[in-house]
């Protein structure tokens, strides 16, 4: 009877839509928002910054962002690495042009170019779907890549084809370069992860999100009862795209500093752990987006401790078992729970307001 839904009347559509309908998931997301923005800022460190919270934010978003086109609206998308470094390349143009534009402005305007591009490459979704359409996805993924390699002025004519951020503040105080400090850079990736997550939750709960989830179970049938599939299809991947592209611009600008587009946004460092993170952690589900990336995250972390440091092994093995756990999680998960950890999650809260008794 922990988590007990006695009493707790709603009067009002208001109330009765709301996000968090029980009074425990309200007051247990304050207490999380409060000791993320006022507690966390005050301990970070460096290594907490770069190794856990950062990773987990940005994989958050990207995670987000690929739920809503592949959960949601049921198009199969391998291109996230592609779109995550059209984001960084914007971000990238964009400093150089503007060098005294608000890095916040820079990055939601390169969301909105990554949009644009995902839009480009949505329209096969129009023709194609399911496995087609993830090979044309594939294919965005290596054109973006090539292009970016091949076209020397993406990265300013470079010698070695890097492309390095330069120092931006807010309010005084750095978010990106060298001399950025942990609390900064996590509460400016906290802040755009936990504005848009709202967004994100919001339209899915709107029209527009009804829709894409029609399109995803049957779209004949939705095209019949008057959901337009291509307004559709391209709003999910603009969206998509517009949400990826800002993961990746927040992996250039505050995570990495500086990186190559071919070793950065490769397909197994990117596409498919960000597929992982919603399989796993439940399509369909923006809790689950969270649960996926934490888990992909904390992953390799836990085995370098284990596998690593107390058992001995070389750091190569240790990954080579990081990348056979992820494919076994997948399979286990598909085939036992397809809907991940989220409805673990939803289980586990059936069980609470149950407790203690079996009934």
């Amino acid at each position: 009877m922990i988590y007990k839904e006695t009493g707790q009347f709603k009067s009002t559509y208001e109330s009765d839509h709301s996000i968090f309908p029980l009074i425990q998931d309200k007051i247990a997301f304050n207490i999380l928002m409060l000791v993320a923005f006022l507690v966390v800022p005050f301990f970070i460190d460096s290594y907490w910054e770069k190794a856990i919270l950062i990773p987990f934010l940005i994989y958050s978003m990207a995670a987000i962002g690929l739920n809503i086109l592949t959960g949601y609206c049921g198009q199969v998308s391998l291109g996230t690495g592609g779109f995550m470094a059209v984001g960084a390349f914007a971000t990238y143009k964009i400093m150089t042009f503007f060098p005294e534009l608000n890095i916040m402005i820079i990055v939601l305007l390169s969301g909105v170019i990554t949009a644009f591009v995902g839009n480009l490459f949505g329209l096969p979704s129009l023709r194609i779907k399911g496995f087609y359409l993830a090979v044309a996805t594939l294919a965005s993924q290596f054109f973006i890549i090539w292009l970016f390699n091949k076209v020397p002025w993406f990265y300013n004519y470079s010698d070695t084809g890097q492309i390095t951020v330069s120092e931006r503040t807010m309010f005084g105080v750095a978010v990106t370069g060298a001399n950025a400090p942990p609390y900064a850079t996590y509460l400016f990736c906290l802040i755009l992860v936990v504005v848009l997550g709202f967004a994100a939750k919001n339209m899915i709960r709107s029209k527009i999100g009804r829709s894409w989830m029609a399109i995803r179970d049957m779209d004949i049938a939705a095209e019949i009862i008057g959901v337009p599939p291509l307004k559709t299809k391209l709003s999910a991947f603009a969206i998509s795209s517009f949400y990826i592209g800002i993961a990746g611009s927040l992996y250039f600008a505050v995570y990495l500093g500086a990186l190559e587009v071919t070793e950065s946004f490769d397909i197994m460092a990117i596409s498919f752990p960000v597929l992982f993170m919603i399989i796993i952690g439940g399509l369909g589900s923006m809790l689950g987006s969270f649960l996926g990336a934490a888990f992909i995250v904390l992953l390799p972390i836990f085995l370098k401790n284990v596998m690593v440091d107390l058992i001995g092994l070389s750091a190569v093995t240790a990954k080579h078992f990081e990348i056979t756990i992820w494919g076994l999680l997948m399979v286990v998960f598909l085939i036992l729970e397809p809907h991940g950890l989220a409805r673990l999650w939803s289980i586990a809260k059936e069980k609470l307001r149950k407790w203690p008794f079996p009934y």
